[in-house]
């Protein structure tokens, strides 16, 4: 896949999302950065990339913010909202940004974009349940 420098994706970590990604993501400004190149295999029968599959990396890229990259906890989404603006095409280096806007003993709140180039395609608001590890 042709990403930016600096990219990577965990295999196996999360079986549904490698099926249908696979996601990326990197480091960056104290938060990660997401992405993934379009495939004929991520469109819809109008050949723009289908909405599961926006929502889905959306949902990756919140998941991985709430958890500092599954750090020392896990997650699971309970309330997922979204709105889609634009579509992505073939090719297209689909990225998204995510904002942690609150974080409880139990519970993260995020809102982020996914977008290509300048132009927003989808926005979310995500609400996930913090899932601790037991040692």
């Amino acid at each position: 896949m042709d990403l930016p420098e600096g990219y990577q994706t965990d295999p196996a970590h999360d079986p549904a999302e490698d099926h249908i990604g696979p996601f990326y993501y990197r480091p960056g400004n104290g938060t990660y950065e997401y992405a993934f190149r379009a495939a004929p295999r991520h469109c819809n029968v109008m050949g723009i990339v289908h909405g599961g599959v926006l929502m889905t990396f959306a949902d990756y890229a919140a998941c991985i913010e709430a958890t500092a990259n599954y750090d020392t906890e896990d997650c699971v989404t309970i309330s997922f909202d979204c709105q889609f603006l634009a579509s992505g095409q073939v090719g297209d280096l689909i990225e998204a940004r995510v904002r942690l806007t609150g974080k409880t003993g139990s519970m993260v709140f995020a809102t982020g974009d996914v977008f290509v180039g300048d132009q927003v395609v989808l926005t979310f608001s995500s609400v996930m349940k913090r899932l601790r590890r037991s040692s």
